[in-house]
This record gives structure tokens, C-alpha cells and sequence, in this order.
């Protein structure tokens, strides 16, 4: 069989494929989050966000609203070393992100059904 034969083949199976994918996952918001890092992020961001009085005040002081949290728990990075993820009941993360030139540490305890913000810091 020549090689023309065999391209075509392989495309031809390849396109038939990418159709039966783009079939099963056509409506879905299917996503590969293997990282610990992006699996903390994506079920925090699934939950409830409840927001203490000492982060409200804190987001008021620097001019932060709910859209610049939403952000940071997009594209912030989980610092395992300042959380505690031994708890029982509610484990506590560390997030760190940047927000209009500042870097921001969130401390969240991220519980069964809610994911209460606690604290906001402004990182050097």
C-alpha cells in the first residue's frame, strides 16, 4: 500500500474521531483538572462563597471587589505549605494571585457546601 493510502486512511479515521468527540462532549464543560493546585481552585470556585466582616473591610480598603476574587481563584496558585489540610471539617488554603499590580494572599476554609473567605492579605 503507498504512503498517500495510508495518510488518507489515518486522516480519515482522525477526523471521524475528533466528530465522535466533539459528539460526547459537544455540550458539556468537560475539563482535564489533574493538578492539586487546579482541583483546589475548581471546588472552591464550584461552592457557596461566604465572605467574613475582615475580608469585606479589607476588600474595601484596597479597592478589591467579588469579580477580582473570582480571578484570583482562576489563575492564583494554592501555596500548600501555609495551609492546613488536616483538618476534618474545613480545610484551609493559602491562595496567591495578583490583582491590578498587587499581589494578594486569600486564606479560605473551603467546607462541604461553602467555601468561607477569611482573610485577604497584600503580599511584597
Amino acid at each position: 500500500m503507498k504512503l498517500a493510502h495510508r495518510l488518507g486512511f489515518y486522516f480519515f479515521g482522525f477526523i471521524i474521531g475528533l466528530f465522535l468527540l466533539l459528539f460526547f462532549l459537544g455540550g458539556k464543560n468537560a475539563s482535564c483538572d489533574y493538578s492539586p493546585n487546579a482541583r483546589v481552585l475548581k471546588n472552591i470556585r464550584i461552592k457557596e462563597r461566604v465572605f467574613s466582616e475582615d475580608i469585606l473591610s479589607s476588600m474595601q480598603i484596597h479597592n478589591i471587589d467579588t469579580a477580582d476574587i473570582t480571578s484570583i481563584l482562576t489563575t492564583g496558585n494554592v501555596d500548600f505549605g501555609k495551609s492546613n489540610t488536616k483538618l476534618d471539617s474545613c480545610n484551609t488554603y493559602f491562595i496567591e494571585g495578583q490583582i491590578k499590580e498587587k499581589n494578594i494572599g486569600l486564606h479560605i476554609a473551603n467546607c462541604d457546601s461553602i467555601a468561607r473567605m477569611n482573610a485577604l492579605e497584600i503580599l511584597k
